[in-house]
């Protein structure tokens, strides 16, 4: 089916067929969860997998969602996430480099639709990775395609750069004030 530009919803749509495992990640500092869904949000586990955030949980969560998805027959994998902080980087290159479709999930979103599953506002790690997975199984989700090395470099000395402008824009007003306050 081919889409005009206009048609991103129906591209998402497209893009999750039945042969789909979808992956939900919390992500935390030290330990993720996750929980795998189908592409119409069915759990395929009747447990969260909790893993570090190390090579070793990586590799944990891969076996993971590989054994889950062949006890399903899924052949493909998509994995979706909240882009908080910083924490995610490391899972989400990873990932990268072993061929896995990553998207990423507006924190907004997940918090709206928390009471969608069973109808309580509780947080919890395990329940917040589903819900991920749900809301990336009904398409609300944006794609990342990760930058260029030189252009992340870029983008960490611009943020250092209107810190550090922002740091002497307070320090001189700070001076000027005692100067103004001592010798009136």
């Amino acid at each position: 089916m081919e889409f005009t530009r206009n048609d991103p919803t129906n591209q998402r749509i497209e893009r999750i067929t039945s042969h789909h495992s979808i992956v939900g990640i919390d992500i935390a500092k030290d330990v993720h969860a996750a929980q795998i869904t189908d592409f119409r949000g069915r759990m395929l586990t009747s447990r969260h997998l909790s893993f570090t955030n190390t090579k070793e949980g990586f590799e944990k969560l891969f076996h993971w969602f590989r054994e889950t998805s062949a006890k399903h027959n899924k052949s493909s994998f998509l994995v979706g996430m909240e882009p908080i902080g910083h924490y995610w980087h490391n899972l989400e290159d990873w990932l990268l480099e072993q061929g896995i479709e990553v998207v990423l999930v507006n924190p907004v979103t997940t918090h709206r639709n928390k009471e969608n599953r069973d109808n309580s506002p509780s947080k919890n790690d395990p329940k917040d990775a589903l819900v991920i997975a749900d809301v990336v199984s009904r398409c609300y989700y944006t794609d990342y395609s990760p930058q260029q090395p030189v252009f992340q470099c870029i983008k960490a000395m611009m943020s250092t750069r209107e810190y550090w402008s922002g740091q002497s824009t307070s320090l001189g007003n700070r001076i000027v004030r005692w100067i103004d306050l001592y010798f009136p």
